[in-house]
């Protein structure tokens, strides 16, 4: 049995739980009072071994103490040695600072003197050569030897740098600008003919001439002016066509009247949209020979040369080029074509009011704009290896000729959608058909419905344009027009809705019932559109009634559709933050980066910015202001609060308000008529007539204007009923239908209840005879709400019921209401009206 004795050194030894755990490890044959025997004699044993070691151990360290100490005496002595060494070491350096730094100080000084003598003997030299040179200048040209004569000048001009502005040399200076100009004129004929003729060898000795006497700039002009003319050739060519086929129309014309030639010998004139294309490949091809052969010819130039080449030529065609894109646009419109104007002449209000800005307009000059974007991806990769501002600017120089487009572009925009807008034909068929009043409302009101979907599409072909133009660079004037226009469509269906409460006839006034006056403008229009509403039979007037209530799914479809499309255009603003963003910074990073070697990051940097390139980066890089106002937009509609149409959205909510007071008044209308005049009808004064026989007094019927209204309300449910599956079937939701059906059968009847009350107590005297007829009219009234699952109105009740109490038991009701089951002003109200006195 081993003994393990790292665990006696555990700060948390616990000898009972050691020794349990020593006997559970016992053979369980074995007794215990062995098992511990033997354990006590194994710990005995390893104490006694431990004790006789630690004694070992002691006598051995106490024989080391004397020589430990002798040791340590001996390091104090040589360290207290080495201390007075170093002392004396540092008072010598001490001393020889202060001698060597005079001498130091009078080194420095023979050292500048020394210099100063250099430079002045090299100034000198300077001199003396540039008189030579000066001198010998001439006899050096008169050669014919470019290289020595560029050689000659280089060296005056740096001769001329060393000697400074030194009045005796102005002459000199004056000379070697002329000779500079002269030798420039020498190189020029040489270099065209090079260039013409893809000579490299003398192409790249004429540029290291002009690079000798710092004409590098002249390289470039050269060669530009060389190349510019054959391109320039290339986007005449369409001006030449044009002609030459309008020459073969004119001849084919005269022949046709001479020799009655078929009409379709006709030249057809070419499209500049139909041309583009082949102009771009044209020039393509141009750019990559020139690209492959300046990489021989010029291999330290030509990532600058081919896109100055580029950018000079997309600067010489710029004008002609917007009047080509803006003609094609008017092309594909027969009112501008016939005119031959475009969008800009449109935009500028020189055309005849008839002609307008149409969606096709603009979508020519989409098509017009991916082609030329097409062609900027080609140079893109044609030119990856320039530096990215080369690219860039290559870049905006191709799509130069769109700028004055996309900064229209909002009000292009507007005028496209508000055309869009006005073209809508809201308006239903004008009847005064005696019994097919309703024809019209209903036509409306479906034109209305049918315009809703229309309007967003356009909406969001408008989003889709701009970004397919402008990249979104435009999104926020785009918003703009966006809202603008969708408040000109509501401000339509507002006064629509307007017109329409005369056709339904709700703004016709009625006396004594609560509803609207005529007044200033409202009873001119009442006057020529209103007409009162006279129903020929049930059929009519329910037809009325559902033209009415499908004005309520006009008003859903108007508040769905634009939140939806907000949405929409919340997402994809959140969208265009996100890629504006990567693109913006990307490049304008780049720009910023310091040319580190190609292992360097800015390479890294480099790829990522020329990857992220698009044409909505390409503008926003230059227009810091506009770039930070757009991203605050771009960063706003990340917020659920934000609301891109934000005037529309609360125009939409008045529009839906207007349409349920409309509503409510063409449901309430025939209750206003029925009880118009309640209060004054006769048979509330009537007087008992004497019989000789005991006869009621009063009809056990309710009267017809009741009567009327209750059947109204029980039907009314039915009526209501395919609003509710219209709902329901555009929304799958069939309880939120229903609710909203219930929603406003209650509405119409607590209305209902409310125009009856305010005529009841417009009585002013009432009989016994008449409070008994209207008691039965009460209660008929009652059991219609109550069959509607209506509450009874506690006025109501107590009106019932103080009208059907005799008048000589009414004061005793009313003094023995304890349970205040009575409304009091009511039943005083009612007590006025019979002459009964409670005091």
């Amino acid at each position: 049995m081993m003994v393990d004795l790292s665990a006696f050194s555990d700060e948390k030894f616990d000898p009972k739980n050691w020794i349990n755990g020593a006997v559970q490890q016992r053979h369980p044959q074995d007794p215990v009072e062995k098992h511990l025997v033997d354990l006590e004699m194994k710990l005995q044993m390893v104490s006694e071994e431990i004790a006789v070691s630690l004694d070992e151990q002691s006598s051995s360290a106490l024989l080391r103490v004397p020589r430990a100490s002798r040791d340590v005496l001996r390091l104090r002595d040589d360290a207290l040695s080495l201390r007075n060494s170093v002392a004396n070491i540092l008072l010598f350096l001490k001393k020889a600072e202060g001698s060597s730094a005079e001498s130091i100080a009078t080194l420095a000084k023979v050292d500048t003197v020394k210099r100063r003598m250099e430079a002045a003997y090299e100034t000198l030299q300077d001199a003396a050569g540039l008189t030579q040179l000066s001198s010998t200048v001439e006899d050096v040209f008169s050669s014919g030897d470019l290289p020595r004569a560029a050689e000659t000048l280089a060296n005056m001009r740096h001769c001329l740098t060393a000697v400074g502005e030194v009045a005796e040399f102005a002459n000199i200076r004056k000379q070697l600008e002329v000779l500079e100009d002269r030798l420039d004129s020498m190189v020029q004929p040489r270099l065209t003919d090079a260039l013409n003729n893809r000579k490299v060898n003398v192409a790249q000795e004429m540029r290291g001439i002009l690079i000798r006497i710092g004409r590098v700039k002249s390289l470039e002009s050269y060669y530009t002016k060389i190349h510019l003319k054959p391109i320039k050739k290339l986007w005449e060519d369409f001006d030449l066509k044009q002609q030459s086929n309008k020459l073969a129309n004119e001849k084919n014309e005269v022949g046709r009247v001479s020799s009655s030639i078929d009409s379709q010998s006709n030249v057809s004139v070419i499209s500049f949209s139909y041309w583009l294309p082949s102009f771009y490949d044209e020039l393509l091809l141009y750019l990559e020979q020139e690209w492959k052969w300046c990489i021989l010819a010029f291999p330290d130039d030509y990532k600058t040369l081919v896109p100055k080449l580029l950018n000079e030529t997309m600067s010489t065609i710029s004008a002609s080029f917007v009047s080509r894109v803006n003609l094609a646009t008017g092309d594909v419109v027969p009112e501008t074509k016939s005119l031959a104007k475009g969008i800009l002449d449109i935009l500028s209000g020189d055309l005849p009011k008839g002609v307008k800005l149409q969606t096709k307009h603009l979508e020519a000059l989409i098509e017009l704009h991916n082609i030329t974007g097409s062609f900027a991806r080609n140079i893109q990769h044609l030119f990856s290896d320039s530096d990215l501002n080369v690219l860039l600017d290559a870049l905006k120089a191709i799509y130069l000729p769109y700028e004055t487009f996309k900064q229209r572009y909002g009000q292009m925009e507007r005028l496209v959608l508000s055309g869009g807008v006005a073209g809508l034909d809201l308006r239903g068929v004008s009847t005064r058909i005696i019994g097919v009043q309703g024809v019209e409302l209903s036509e409306t009101v479906r034109r209305m419905e049918e315009s809703i979907p229309h309007v967003i599409l356009l909406l969001e072909a408008a989003m889709e344009r701009c970004i397919n133009f402008t990249g979104g660079s435009e999104a926020d004037e785009l918003i703009l027009a966006l809202d603008d226009v969708t408040l000109q469509y509501i401000s339509t269906l507002q006064g629509i809705l307007k017109s329409l409460r005369a056709v339904c006839g709700v703004d016709i006034a009625v006396d004594n019932v609560g509803a609207k006056k005529e007044t200033g403008s409202d009873r001119k229009e009442s006057a020529s559109h209103g007409r009162k509403v006279d129903f020929t039979s049930n059929e009519e007037e329910w037809s009325f009634v559902q033209g009415a209530l499908q004005i309520l799914v006009v008003a859903d479809c108007l508040t769905s559709r634009t939140s939806v499309f907000e949405a929409s255009l919340r997402s994809t603003l959140a969208r265009l933050s996100t890629n504006l963003s990567i693109s913006v910074y990307g490049s304008s990073l780049d720009q910023n980066q310091t040319h580190l070697d190609d292992k360097g990051s800015s390479g890294d940097l480099s790829v990522a910015g020329k990857a992220a390139l698009d044409v909505a980066a390409l503008r926003l890089v230059d227009v810091p202001e506009k770039a930070r106002k757009l991203f605050n937009l771009l960063e706003q509609s990340k917020d659920p609060r934000f609301h891109a149409l934000p005037l529309a959205s609360q125009r939409v909510s008045a529009f839906a308000e207007a349409v349920n007071e409309l509503v409510y008044d063409v449901l309430i209308v025939k209750v206003r008529q029925q009880f118009n005049e309640l209060s004054h009808l006769p048979i509330w004064s009537s007087i008992e007539e004497q019989t000789a026989y005991r006869l009621p007094s009063f009809s056990a019927y309710p009267q017809s204007y009741v009567t009327n209204v209750g059947e109204y309300l029980l039907t009314l449910p039915q009526q209501l009923e395919p609003l509710a599956e219209g709902i329901s079937s555009s929304d799958a939701n069939a309880e939120e239908a229903q609710f909203f059906a219930t929603e406003w059968m209650f509405k119409v009847a607590e209305g209902a209840t409310a125009l009856y009350i305010e005529q009841l107590r417009g009585i002013q005297k009432i009989t016994d005879r008449g409070a008994q007829q209207l008691s039965v009219d009460i209660e008929y009234l009652s059991n219609v709400l109550s069959a509607l699952s209506m509450p009874i109105p506690p006025v109501l009740a107590t009106f019932s019921t103080c009208f059907s109490t005799p008048t000589d038991q009414l004061k005793d009701l009313i003094k023995s209401d304890s349970g205040h089951q009575l409304d009091l002003p009511t039943a005083n109200l009612v007590c006025k009206m019979r002459g009964v006195r409670l005091d």
